[in-house]
């Protein structure tokens, strides 16, 4: 659903953008407090996931290249945001998915630059509000076990893919810059990405139940899921204990929680990156996707312009002067691979050393002063 150059006129396309910078900036916020694990839903396991956001960021960027057939000559592809809301926190979920739109707007020529706020209200907000606000509902409301993160993640992820194509539109009656009946926009882009949202569900489901299946505390989503240990104190003597007096449940010092690695998660996540974008993106579907199939029959492309960067030397996720499809597509999945892990790890570990430094100063300050 990348929009291109043109779709939309230069007010709206200035407005969105706007919008993103002040959505972007109200996300780098909420992302310190996600990283450092402080707020409503922290603890050690929301510091765990710090290491993971970058990564999120590189796998929404690789599975993206994995284009799949939804209708007689239409594709769909992931758009990310649910995923990303549920793995690291809905603030950092944005911030990963409007990495992996820059990285592809710069480096692949993927979705326009002077739409770029058009792309990151879309596929970056849009998704990652609908979803998540899906998700918590819906987690509220299904029975406390990994089996209803794992269905809250397909309803939720389902539901923000149309989501955005409703948004789209909406964007596209405002600024359009062709004359299109909104109601014929509006019924094709929905119907199809109806479509494209199944594959959105089921990608997303099967990552966060695959999280959840082996560290449950490095899902966002998941937090509170499992029961907090607890330590059973109980009288030394018979004697000194009364007649009815049980057990008494102590819960255990936060100290004492074990602190696992999050080594092992973060390098399969990284391999399953580059096996999609460097190997399996070769045999994803050459159709176009819901928006370009979409934009082609009604005739949105009217105006659309060449990309800025069209003469990158990774365009269309290939690698100039090699001809060899399969070792270009590849080679250029790889590369787009670590830019995005590099960028977005880059990224938040400033913030979370930010955060770090804010926390530390207030304790600094209180501290008596040395005595001389």
């Amino acid at each position: 659903m990348h929009v291109p150059d043109g779709f939309i006129n230069a007010p709206v396309s200035v407005a969105t953008g706007a919008l993103a910078a002040a959505a972007v900036a109200v996300s780098l916020r909420g992302a310190r407090r996600e990283l450092a694990g402080t707020g409503q839903g922290g603890g050690a396991g929301a510091e765990r996931t710090a290491p993971l956001a970058g990564l999120v960021a590189a796998f929404i960027f690789a599975v993206q290249m994995l284009n799949f057939p939804v209708a007689a000559g239409t594709s769909g592809h992931l758009l990310g945001g649910a995923l990303a809301a549920i793995l690291v926190g809905p603030y950092t979920g944005v911030l990963c998915v409007s990495v992996v739109l820059l990285m592809q707007g710069v480096l692949f020529a993927d979705g326009g630059l002077t739409a770029l706020g058009v792309n990151i209200t879309d596929m970056a907000i849009v998704t990652t509000v609908v979803a998540y606000g899906l998700f918590r509902v819906l987690v509220k409301v299904l029975p406390r076990s990994r089996r209803s993160i794992t269905v809250a993640s397909f309803v939720s992820a389902l539901v923000s893919v149309p989501a955005a194509a409703v948004a789209f539109t909406a964007l596209y009656a405002l600024g359009g810059t062709a004359d299109v009946p909104i109601g014929k926009v509006f019924t094709a882009m929905v119907g199809v990405h109806v479509l494209i949202g199944i594959g959105e569900a089921a990608i997303t489901a099967l990552t966060v139940g695959a999280v959840i299946a082996v560290r449950p505390d490095l899902v966002h989503g998941a937090r509170g899921l499992t029961a907090p240990l607890e330590l059973r104190t109980s009288p030394l003597t018979a004697a000194d204990a009364a007649p009815a007096a049980a057990a008494t449940p102590v819960p255990a010092p936060a100290a004492t929680a074990p602190r696992r690695s999050v080594r092992r998660v973060w390098l399969a996540g990284l391999a399953a990156a580059l096996v999609c974008a460097g190997g399996i993106s070769y045999y994803a579907s050459a159709s176009p996707d819901g928006l370009e199939k979409v934009a082609h029959d009604q005739g949105i492309d009217a105006k659309a312009r060449d990309h800025a960067a069209k003469d990158s030397p990774l365009a269309d996720y290939s690698v100039k002067d090699i001809t060899d499809p399969r070792l270009s597509g590849g080679l250029a999945g790889v590369i787009g691979v670590g830019a995005t892990l590099a960028v977005g790890t880059g990224v938040f570990v400033v913030l979370r050393r930010r955060r770090n430094a804010a926390d530390a100063r207030p304790a600094a300050d209180s501290a008596p002063a040395e005595r001389v």
